[in-house]
């Protein structure tokens, strides 16, 4: 028998002639956590959807190589197929039920039943769902990964860091487990939420179970991997084991050039004293991330920072200020009252989101990504249309035209802007997201977790990129994310969320501790609740 658990031989993949995968090996060992990492576009989720045996693989025309589990090639046609041979995946969009509990999410097609009269008599399809057992088993599951939450709870309105838990306590729950696939498990993940979730993935190796970690947190990478792979554009560049590199060889292996991994702090020289923004007592019922009372102040040129763990509120502000959940409270824009519950008064008042649920909210899957990208300026502001008479019509040339712009400019990787935004990968529609909002125009730019899921090199494309708008444009932003770090290295001030209030407000160079001790609310400072 072979030492390898898994082994990806001569993989290859061509679609519609551009082959994406060209002749892969990947071997992975019983209890090794094997990273494999590369940009947008490397060819990641194309071999993880090989191995994984996803329809799109199969409808496309299969692949080249083969599969082999414990020295043993075999046929992986349907993810029913890869589950029969121990093959689990944590997938980076979601893939739960919303109107099941967790439990049920939890135990999708492995259901337990017990009999009942009715199926005594007619079989065991009519048996009755054993709740209890049930709620047992999702609770073992959710202990692995100190989640504490009630099994019984439906899934609609839970906050995103709370379903990527429930993904991968799914996966821990099935009894034949050899081979898990993280992709990008912490994207959506407060800094403590990742910690304990690594802590959970090395305890899960250690029971023998194979790790693939697909990850662009490279300090994760270096933390949890034993071995590490990288792709470029759709060829393997290396393996390594981990102790034999560091971080930054890593990023520029990645992306074929040097790259800068830590970005220095900036001094904004646009901020004003003229307050553009002006929050009183904001409460907002967002589903897990209720904001319970915020006030704040933000200056005109600012790049101001919301931080906090997942579930206090964070996400809630940005989401409360464009209408999107019920919102009560104060809020002037401009010296203007903002009219609350109401997004397109939002947008026409001059502010622009770009949404962290970039599937839900943020864009239109089966429309091409140049719609995508001018569609709210096209309704709102009545841009890119030509009006003949009573009449308006889309203004196909000035829409391609600036999609085309859009698109380079933010580097999206594409085949053309005609190329569906459902076809994107996640980093490349999170892109899409960006310049929507931007095609807007905006006098003030909401972002929530602008980088989720996109590889360094365009993490540093995207915060460069605000950089540019706040530095050259003047243009206000409130950035709310879960990397602390990503947030300092832009940010004018952070304003640290707990409980749905803040708790504190910091610069970007205060010391981690301060961070710390406010996110967990175990300290009561910095310049108040207000500014």
């Amino acid at each position: 028998m072979s030492d390898n658990l898994l082994s990806l031989k001569n993989i290859s993949k061509e679609y519609s002639g551009n082959k994406v995968l060209k002749d892969i090996n990947i071997e992975l060992k019983k209890g090794e956590i094997h990273a494999l990492i590369g940009e947008n576009g490397a060819g990641k989720s194309t071999l993880m959807n090989i191995l994984f045996g996803m329809p799109v693989i199969h409808r496309t025309g299969g692949f080249e190589g083969s599969i082999e589990i414990d020295g043993q090639k075999v046929a992986i046609k349907s993810p029913h197929d890869a589950m029969k041979y121990g093959i689990g995946m944590v997938h980076q969009e979601f893939m739960l039920i919303p109107g099941f509990t967790i439990a049920e999410n939890i135990k999708l097609n492995r259901e337990i039943t017990r009999k009942n009269p009715v199926s005594v008599i007619f079989g065991k399809r009519l048996e009755s769902l054993d709740s209890k057992k049930m709620n047992m088993d999702a609770r073992k599951a959710l202990d692995v990964l100190d989640m504490d939450i009630d099994e019984f709870l439906p899934i609609a309105g839970l906050p995103v860091g709370h379903m990527q838990f429930i993904e991968i306590a799914r996966e821990i729950d099935k009894e034949n487990i050899k081979v898990l696939v993280f992709d990008e498990p912490t994207a959506v993940l407060a800094e403590t939420e990742a910690k304990n979730l690594l802590n959970a993935i090395k305890k899960l190796s250690q029971k023998g179970i194979g790790i693939i970690f697909i990850s662009h947190r490279l300090d994760e990478v270096m933390d949890v991997a034993d071995k590490v792979t990288v792709l470029r554009d759709g060829e393997h560049v290396v393996t390594k084991n981990i102790k034999d590199t560091n971080k930054f060889e890593i990023a520029q292996l990645m992306v074929g050039r040097k790259i800068s991994i830590d970005w220095p702090d900036v001094s904004n020289k646009n901020t004003t004293d003229e307050t553009v923004l002006s929050i009183k007592d904001l409460r907002v019922a967002m589903p897990g991330e209720q904001v319970k009372g915020i006030s704040l102040n933000v200056k005109k040129g600012e790049i101001v920072g919301i931080g906090g763990l997942a579930g206090q509120g964070k996400l809630g502000l940005a989401n409360g200020l464009m209408g999107i959940y019920s919102t009560a409270g104060h809020v002037t824009f401009n010296g203007t009252n903002l009219p609350l519950n109401d997004p397109m008064a939002s947008i026409k008042s001059g502010l622009a989101f770009v949404s962290e649920d970039r599937k839900g909210v943020g864009l239109l899957l089966d429309e091409s990504i140049e719609v995508n990208i001018v569609f709210s300026a096209m309704q709102i502001r009545n841009n890119f249309l030509n009006k003949i008479g009573p009449f308006r019509f889309k203004n196909s040339r000035k829409i391609r035209i600036h999609a085309k712009k859009m698109i380079s400019e933010l580097d999206i990787r594409c085949t053309s802007s005609i190329q569906k935004a459902g076809r994107l990968s996640g980093g490349n529609q999170q892109k899409v997201c960006v310049a929507r909002a931007l095609t807007l125009n905006p006098q003030l730019l909401l972002v929530s977790e602008p980088t989720r899921g996109i590889d360094i090199g365009a993490k540093k494309l995207v915060l460069d990129l605000l950089k540019k708008l706040n530095n050259e444009y003047g243009m206000t932003i409130i950035m709310t994310s879960s990397e602390l770090a990503e947030l300092r290295s832009i940010c004018d001030r952070i304003v640290i969320i707990y409980k749905g209030g803040v708790e504190g407000i910091l610069p970007p160079d205060a010391p981690d501790a301060e961070f710390g001790l406010m996110m967990s609310g175990s300290k009561h400072n910095g310049e108040g609740s207000e500014a």
